[in-house]
């Protein structure tokens, strides 16, 4: 079944009916669903992303419409079914954009780590922080022509060096990144074939820590053997004048972890640095390490007062090792785990000690209570080749604090002075 198909499905098996005006790409609706084969129908929620304009993008007013839709299913327990056909946030919009998918995001994994069930049909395009959106669904429906990467062909193609009209590198990244192959990962991944199969998906529910559970076997069973830890003190100087009544770090394999003394009380250090891409991998060990932090884990039992994320990583992977195993699923878990986290009396602050951007920034900035730029640091919508690809080199431009904050992307800015 083809995305224009399953669009049109979605509408008339959940008896679709708008309410307001769409704004933009995206429609909110009610319809009706059965939970199960043989029950009575009930209500649910029915959103549609549709690609209208710059590719189905998700901008300000569709996210901040969204995010009031996250909020009401939250409350009110209302199944959602969302059709997804979009290439993620709004490049042209810039900071705000991504200031305003941020928010939304916090409201997405706030509603599906509250046991909403969520069920995502898959347009042609699910790409960026559209991916990320569909991986917090209960259950994800593929067409027979959807793409579901957190990396678009082109910016894939270049990675592996190949050209992205290749008919090598086109067999290789449908391997990859096609809605058939997404279905043969198991757990919630399924195809639309009939009406039935789109019915039982609704109600379908999973904790968030169950899914990270499946993604770390998923990882197991895809990844070679793990190689020995390597573990790396880190010393900064950076770091000696933002925690200047000490602090001690290191790094596991990619992974940060550590404690600092800040304001006569502890922190517990976590985070990535080293300005490397963020894979599959080192996301689930951060994620698992950030899971076991929550009470009545067997390593703890009482809440984790303060969490510190200390970044330096400007964009995720863009290799299809990565996609073949679903990226997108990884950085929705590491924020559903730093969701957990807060919900549990943690208070978190992520840190930019250099550059952040894109999907990783989505994961580690939405479910946070603060996001601080140490001075000179940046933020970015995408990682600078992928903006330049879209929007030409002359897109590319350095903002000033006001404008991060204005745009709802960080919160506070940190001068520790010249420390390089």
């Amino acid at each position: 079944m083809l995305s224009t198909e399953c669009l049109a499905l979605v509408k008339s098996q959940f008896q679709f009916t708008p309410v307001g005006e769409s704004v933009g790409n995206l429609t909110i609706g009610r319809g009706r669903a059965s939970a199960d084969t043989g029950t009575a129908p009930v209500p649910i929620f029915v959103a549609l992303i549709e690609n209208k304009i710059a590719s189905g993008s998700l901008g300000v007013k569709e996210c901040e419409k969204l995010a009031s839709l996250f909020k009401i299913i939250e409350v009110q327990k209302i199944a959602l079914v969302l059709y997804i056909d979009s290439a993620g946030a709004r490049v042209s919009e810039g900071l705000v954009a991504l200031g305003a998918f941020r928010h939304m995001y916090r409201a997405a994994v706030s509603a599906s780590s509250a046991g909403v069930p969520i069920t995502v049909f898959c347009g042609a395009n699910c790409f960026g922080g559209a991916s990320m959106l569909a991986a917090l669904a209960s259950k994800r429906v593929y067409s027979a022509n959807t793409r579901f990467a957190m990396s678009g062909p082109s910016i894939l193609a270049q990675a592996a060096g190949f050209s992205a009209l290749d008919d090598a590198f086109i067999a290789m990244s449908m391997a990859a990144i096609s809605g058939e192959s997404r279905a043969k990962l198991g757990d919630a991944e399924m195809m639309t074939t009939n009406a039935t199969a789109m019915v039982a998906s609704v109600g379908v529910d999973s904790v968030a820590v169950d899914r990270h559970n499946l993604l770390g076997a998923r990882l197991a069973q895809m990844k070679s053997a793990a190689r020995p830890g390597r573990i790396e003190q880190i010393e900064r100087k950076d770091l000696v004048k933002l925690y200047p009544q000490g602090y001690r770090l290191e790094e596991h394999n990619g992974v940060l972890r550590g404690e600092a003394q800040c304001d006569g009380r502890s922190v517990t250090l976590a985070g990535f640095i080293g300005g490397g891409a963020l894979g599959a991998e080192r996301a689930w060990a951060q994620a698992d390490a950030l899971w076991k932090m929550l009470p009545g884990d067997a390593a703890t039992s009482t809440p984790l007062a303060t969490l510190h994320l200390l970044v330096d990583c400007d964009s995720h992977a863009t290799t299809l090792d990565d996609e073949r195993i679903m990226l997108s699923a990884y950085l929705a878990d590491l924020a559903c785990a730093l969701h957990a986290l807060a919900r549990a009396g943690t208070h978190i602050e992520t840190t930019v000690l250099g550059k952040l951007g894109g999907g990783v920034y989505v994961a580690l900035a939405s479910p946070v209570a603060q996001v601080n730029m140490l001075y000179g640091s940046e933020i970015q919508l995408l990682p600078g080749r992928a903006i330049a690809s879209i929007l030409g080199e002359a897109a590319m431009q350095k903002h000033e604090f006001t404008d991060y904050k204005l745009s709802r992307v960080a919160d506070h800015e940190l001068k520790l002075g010249v420390v390089w």
